[in-house]
């Protein structure tokens, strides 16, 4: 007997692929005929036989609601895709035209840091120099009713250590494991910034803060000197004739000082050492831990190591008249209230430079650091009123200038040996 079919037209909605590819690619609708058969014979189920006019007729057969799988090819459609399409989020249309997810892809939406990045970036600056300007003033003032610089150190790494703590506990951010092998890692590493920070407030605490800003200007110089002769790293000609404005302008700007004394010019100047060992320990260190942490860390074991010369050479002056002295001109609440946000600017500064040098070029960061100094000089001989001399004025400009020279060239160097890893790695 032969069979009878019947077309039974049944509208079907096709998925729209809307960012697949590059150019979203809609299919129109089509009608596709159907061919519905019934069973004629139970012995052979091969025979067709014509659609009875009784029957309701077919609903419209469309996408449901539910995610769409491609069952077999579907992981590596999703791999492929991931690896090959320019844009990763994939959208369906339902019967009803309202769109659906497939298989888990979403197209997501940009937040206001991926759409303004230069804004986010920016305030990061902004943030790093205003909180560095804030401490070096705060930090100033205290030293001018109460000289224990010391004690202070101890005081600034105290408070950022609680902060620290705070944040572990409460999560932001999670705290990193550690074992003896990263400790060990990190001593040298603390120490160093122990040292470091010790030294710059004896000097703060000597002289002008504008002073000690100058000498501090020399630390290229160190890290140059130390890449050299102590890591074996060939220094460019180049390099070490842009450092010679820079020893000329401290030089100039240091004969003049009416600031001057050889307690803060020694200080900073060990300060800058201390602080170029840190940077060579440091690479030494690469524990894989996010920055967060590891300042967290070195932070707890700096304070280690300043609490016993804050203890032995500035305890007994401490007791006996220091803080009645402070208390005597500023009161209680201000003594500590001081303490306080001295040591919670100087934590978050450094924080926020950490933070705003991960989000910029090695040439941004490279001026940025030039400029901050420029800032903390200018506001500090504002804020306290120190006069200079025009030989100091101008030494210290040169001294500047000859440290954004070697920046630049310095950062440019630094990029160009990421390019050529960049293009070695690519090639292989």
């Amino acid at each position: 007997m032969a069979s009878v079919a019947n077309p039974v037209q049944s509208p079907i909605r096709a998925s729209r692929f809307s960012s697949l590819y590059v150019s979203p690619i809609r299919i129109s609708p089509s009608i596709v005929p159907l061919k519905t058969r019934s069973l004629a014979s139970r012995a052979s189920g091969l025979s067709f036989s014509p659609l009875s006019e009784k029957l309701k007729p077919t609903k419209p057969v469309g996408v449901s609601g539910e995610p769409l799988r491609f069952s077999g090819w579907n992981q590596q459609l999703r791999r492929r895709g991931r690896d090959e399409f320019p844009v990763v989020a994939a959208a369906a249309a339902d019967a009803e035209g309202r769109d659906i997810e497939i298989d888990g892809y979403t197209k997501p939406s940009k937040s206001f840091a991926e759409r303004f990045p230069f804004l986010i970036t920016g305030f990061f600056f902004f943030m790093w120099y205003f909180l560095n300007v804030i401490f070096n003033i705060l930090n100033k003032k205290v030293y001018n009713y109460f000289p224990y610089p010391y004690f202070v150190s101890v005081i600034h790494l105290l408070v950022g250590v609680a902060y620290c703590l705070v944040s572990w506990a409460v999560g932001l951010p999670k705290r990193a494991p550690i074992n003896m092998e990263l400790l060990a890692l990190l001593f040298p590493v603390a120490f160093c910034h122990a040292l470091g920070h010790v030294m710059s407030n004896v000097s703060f605490a000597a002289v002008a803060v504008s002073f000690t800003h100058t000498i501090k200007a020399l630390e290229p110089f160190f890290n140059a000197a130390a890449s050299q002769f102590v890591l074996g790293h060939q220094i460019p000609l180049s390099l070490w004739l842009s450092l010679a404005p820079v020893v000329i302008g401290v030089s100039m700007a240091s004969l003049t000082e009416l600031s001057f004394n050889w307690t803060g010019f020694i200080s900073a100047m060990i300060s800058n050492i201390a602080f170029t060992y840190r940077s060579i320990y440091s690479k030494k260190a690469m524990t894989g831990m996010d920055s967060t942490n590891v300042y967290a860390y070195i932070s707890i074991i700096a304070l280690l190591f300043c609490i016993p010369p804050a203890v032995f050479i500035e305890g007994p002056k401490l007791l006996q008249y220091g803080f009645k002295d402070a208390i005597a001109r500023v009161g209680l609440y201000k003594f500590l209230s001081d303490l306080f946000w001295i040591g919670m600017f100087y934590h978050l500064y450094n924080q926020l430079a950490t933070n705003t040098l991960e989000r910029v070029a090695p040439l941004t960061h490279a001026v940025g650091n030039v400029l901050k100094r420029v800032f903390v000089i200018g506001f500090s001989i504002v804020v306290f009123g120190n006069k200079i001399s025009t030989q100091t004025g101008i030494g210290t400009a040169i001294a500047i200038a000859g440290v954004a020279i070697y920046s630049l060239i310095k950062a440019n160097m630094e990029e160009q040996k990421r390019k050529a890893a960049a293009a070695s790695a690519s090639a292989s």
